[in-house]
């Protein structure tokens, strides 16, 4: 049965049949329908209030740091109309660039920093804005007040909406409200990998709630999983059915162009999302771009950067931010060092050889956590270990000592290793330093060493002790292949948190 749609269109355009939704045809040029789910519209009017909040404080601040009458000399001492700009003017200025900007769009917020790399992009507007603005109506504005402006306003939006996160972060850990609940389609190996990833990420706000297989299996297959399977049904009805807002297209299901096309179609008006897994993984999305040829989509993977001016500015930022960290912390070294000595007799630091970049052995730099006769008491310990491939970790380590136990739980073990970093051994975000005994690193686990190792990385951030050798080496290589500053940022942010919870460490 067709829509409404004149049979002239219809069968010019080859539309396909009209889907019915609980027993009720919809037109093909339906309009959407409200979202299922919409915790998102109460978050961005925070995001919205928030971000107003934040230009009129940054107005605030400009205005009380200088004289009123320097700031308001351009505009012939009308004062009152000054600060009407200023306090309701330029914050919807910056609310309508925000949003031209894509920074109230629901697909960024919330996660990743694609959602700080567009208010980065609507402060540059902002302040071009007001430039021209200035210039056009020959007002002789400050620098310093502009300047205040525009920055301090990022500034606050960028606190803001950390803390607005974070919140959303505790309502999604404590139940399954703020979230997607997700469908995902393929075979029962492809949505399993997807499964497993998607709930590795409880702050992505993506709940899957069941899979559709692309092919028939057993049941003893199919009860596997740990949702329930279907088979043979119609994928919108099932959606409706399981109250699920989201359909993922995992793997080699998304490889048949025309069966995904006409999904699409089904979808339309229903406000249903569909996403598509592909099988490309481990891949960042700056790295990933769409070509579209003649209606096909070329997936272009670009190679990793390595070298460049992004790369000179990391290695710059580290040895900097390692000296300043050295002179600021000295103090606290000191007293470190101290109670080492005084508690258990022998030298303060404990200097290991490790594996650097392109192979290069050094001697990592860390305060002395255990006894001295600890390399002796290793052989005792070997049926004991807790950690596999090329780590030896024991969650409760006799050769712990006291003072040793404290720091390890604190990191504050690792704080010498920026004296590795000022050198140039070492980076403050990158893979995880591996032990020299055998230098011979074939396979995957070569690769870590085409960068520095850092003092910090996603290993850390992701479990650290928690995680096995395998995991360890995914997440290290991933970081090679998708390193970016502002990821490095991110993680440098993300290991303060994880630092203060104590999480993995041992």
């Amino acid at each position: 049965m067709r829509s409404n749609v004149p049979d002239y269109v219809a069968d010019r355009y080859e539309l396909p049949p009209t889907p019915k939704t609980n027993g009720v045809a919809r037109s093909a040029f339906a309009r959407p329908t409200a979202r299922r789910a919409k915790w998102h519209r109460p978050y961005i009017l925070c995001l919205v209030v928030a971000d107003f909040l934040c230009a009129v404080l940054a107005s605030y601040t400009a205005i009380s740091q200088f004289e009123t009458q320097r700031v308001t000399a351009g505009f012939d001492g009308r004062t009152n109309f000054f600060q009407l700009v200023a306090y309701v003017g330029l914050p919807i200025g910056w609310l309508l660039l925000l949003w031209a900007n894509g920074a109230y769009d629901r697909r960024v917020i919330g996660l990743g920093t694609d959602e700080f790399k567009r208010v980065f992009r609507a402060t540059i507007a902002v302040g071009a804005t007001v430039s021209f603005l200035a210039f056009a109506f020959q007002k002789d504005l400050s620098r310093g007040t502009v300047g205040i402006v525009v920055l301090g306003a990022m500034a606050y939006i960028f606190v803001l909406r950390l803390m607005l996160r974070r919140v959303l972060y505790v309502i999604r850990r404590r139940g399954r409200l703020a979230t997607y609940r997700m469908l995902l389609v393929g075979s029962l190996p492809e949505t399993l990998f997807v499964y497993k990833v998607v709930s590795r990420s409880p702050r992505a706000g993506l709940v899957p709630v069941a899979i559709h297989l692309s092919e028939h299996l057993p049941a003893s297959r199919r009860a596997q999983a740990p949702i329930p399977v279907h088979y043979g049904r119609d994928l919108v009805d099932l959606v409706h059915e399981l109250r699920a807002d989201t359909i993922a297209v995992c793997g080699s299901a998304g490889a048949e162009p025309d069966e995904l096309r006409r999904l699409a179609w089904q979808l339309e008006g229903t406000g249903i999302d569909l996403v598509v897994a592909p099988q490309l993984t481990d891949i960042a999305g700056p790295r990933v771009h769409i070509r579209p040829i003649e209606g096909l989509p070329l997936l272009h993977v670009e190679e990793p950067k390595l070298s460049g001016v992004a790369w000179l500015a990391k290695n710059l930022l580290d040895r900097v931010a390692a000296a300043l960290g050295l002179i600021v912390l000295s103090p606290l070294l000191l007293l470190i060092s101290l109670a080492i000595s005084i508690t258990d007799r022998g030298p303060a630091f404990f200097r290991q050889l490790r594996v650097g970049h392109e192979g290069r052995v050094f001697k990592v730099w860390k305060f002395r956590t255990m006894y001295t006769d600890a390399e002796e008491r290793k052989s005792k310990l070997e049926a004991q270990n807790e950690g596999d491939g090329m780590l030896f970790k024991i969650r409760d380590d006799p050769r712990v000592t006291p003072v040793g136990r404290f720091l390890r739980a604190s990191s504050i073990d690792e704080l010498p290793q920026l004296i590795n970093v000022v050198k140039g051994e070492m980076s403050l975000v990158g893979p995880r330093p591996l032990p020299a005994d055998d230098g011979d690193y074939l396979g995957d686990v070569r690769r870590r060493l085409l960068v520095r190792p850092g003092m910090t990385g996603l290993w850390q951030v992701s479990g650290r002790s928690d995680l096995s050798w395998d995991e360890a080496v995914r997440l290290d290589l991933y970081y090679v292949d998708n390193w970016s500053l502002a990821y490095d940022l991110s993680i440098l942010w993300r290991t303060v948190g994880v630092v203060l919870r104590r999480k993995g460490a041992y």
